[in-house]
């Protein structure tokens, strides 16, 4: 049997490296440190001089909740995967002898952040760490939602009732140890799928019924990077989040968006803010399309589709779903994966701008 030697980690190390260790070019071009200040603001921790063992660092724990979001990990798989891979310990500065957050330490980083509603405040800071590095928001606002699934629920008709009639969890179920298990904050809603061109005669559209969340975003054309979300229960209007996910501090003056996002009542927000409508126009009931606005509806898809290449990311590439329950939670699930992917992007621009210089 080989004798371990004293640089074998640092070889090890090494090897992954010259293999392209992506968590290292991350780090290597992204300064976390931007994220400390709102993350000790929600945090609110004592000064250590009541004793105690020391807190882990938040910088390092919300770099956990990166991993997480970039490799589809539960807190379980999270604790292990730190404490096995020696990537993941370099990337979080953790040595061989130091001791990795648990999966109870890592839920209770996230409850905090979420009783404080700090994943806006790290969302922004973000924005404004890629901002100053010069990729600002131009060339257009691109809008669209996604549905994220989060688990089913099996309900009688009297507790469907009471969701629907708005009563929280803790209000329905009498056990708080139920009630804790039960989500009444997520909706079903229905999916149309069209029917392809050469599907058979007498084939219609296919509806199917989904459970959860919506993710609502807004990208940039000129870099693809996520620049403003929302999320809602599943069952609410695309439309009518337009508002919330516009921004009108961008140099992005274009808006394009899908026929859900089409209504007097927008158009007109867009007009007094100063923004050109790019939004597809519906079809006239019982009459063919005009000519002119299907290829002005087609040359908006065109521009429209990118924002389909970040969905396709977030949910194929990265697993972006949702375990846990309530809408607060979903927020910080889907915003972590929106900020990890903002990572991700910056990366690859960095990246491309080294390569061509």
């Amino acid at each position: 049997m080989k004798q371990r030697g004293f640089f074998d980690v640092d070889e090890r190390l090494k090897r992954v490296s010259d293999l392209g260790d992506p968590l290292e070019a991350m780090a290597g071009v992204i300064d976390f440190e931007v994220f400390r200040p709102m993350l000790d603001a929600a945090l609110k921790r004592s000064d250590g001089s009541q004793g105690g063992r020391p807190a882990f660092d938040p910088v390092m724990m919300f770099k956990v909740l990166i991993l997480q979001a970039l490799n589809d990990l539960s807190d379980e798989r999270a604790e292990f995967l730190i404490t096995d891979r020696l990537s993941y310990m370099r990337f979080l500065g953790l040595a061989l002898g130091d001791k990795a957050p648990d999966r109870n330490t890592i839920w209770t980083f996230r409850e905090a952040l979420k009783k404080a509603g700090a994943i806006d405040d790290l969302f922004a800071a973000f924005d404004r760490a890629i901002t100053h590095s010069g990729y600002r928001a131009t060339h257009g606002q691109i809008v669209d939602a996604s549905l994220i699934a989060a688990p089913k629920q099996r309900l009688t008709q009297e507790e469907k009732a009471a969701i629907k009639a708005g009563k929280s969890a803790d209000e329905i179920w009498d056990n708080p140890h139920k009630a804790a298990q039960k989500d009444a904050q997520a909706r079903w809603t229905i999916k149309y799928s069209k029917k392809k061109d050469d599907a058979p005669k007498g084939q219609v559209d296919i509806a199917i019924p989904s459970f959860g969340y919506k993710s609502h975003v807004m990208t940039d054309r000129a870099h693809g990077f996520i620049r403003a979300f929302k999320v809602t229960d599943a069952a609410r209007h695309d439309g009518a989040q337009l508002k919330d996910i516009v921004r009108t501090d961008v140099m992005a003056t274009g808006v394009f968006a899908d026929t859900a996002y089409r209504s007097k009542a927008n158009e007109a927000w867009l007009a007094r803010h100063g923004l050109v409508s790019h939004i597809h126009r519906r079809k006239p009931k019982g009459q063919p399309m005009p000519e002119n606005i299907r290829r002005g509806d087609r040359a908006k898809s065109k521009v429209r589709s990118l924002v389909e290449h970040v969905f396709a990311d977030l949910k194929a590439r990265m697993g972006v779903k949702v375990r846990t329950i309530g809408l607060a939670r979903a927020k910080i699930k889907i915003g972590i994966a929106n900020i990890a992917y903002n990572m991700r992007r910056f990366v690859f621009h960095r990246r491309k701008a080294a390569a061509s210089a």
